[in-house]
């Protein structure tokens, strides 16, 4: 049972000492990669912002659109009523 322990804690141990080694074996970033890693997220940001904005002129699109049926609608409705109540004039 001790044994088993030594084994799991030796092997939990290892494991996280070649993570570590591994980690610092890869290099960091250099100064042009930053740059360009940060110019990227300006762009994402951008984009993003006009990606809000298209959203926010869509949806007032959609509302104008909405309100315009729904007037068509009535007037449909109107002309309806005005062509049945002509119909019921006396010729």
């Amino acid at each position: 049972m001790k044994l088993t322990h030594v084994i799991k804690h030796f092997t939990i141990a290892s494991s996280f000492l070649v993570a570590v080694a591994l980690m610092n074996g890869c290099g960091g970033l250099s100064d042009t990669q930053m740059n360009d890693l940060k110019n990227l997220r300006a762009d994402v940001n951008s984009l993003q912002s006009q990606a809000n904005s298209l959203k926010d002129q869509r949806s007032a699109l959609e509302k104008d659109i909405a309100d315009k049926n729904a007037k068509l609608e009535e007037c449909n409705k109107e002309k309806q009523e005005t062509k049945a109540n002509l119909d019921k004039l006396p010729k």
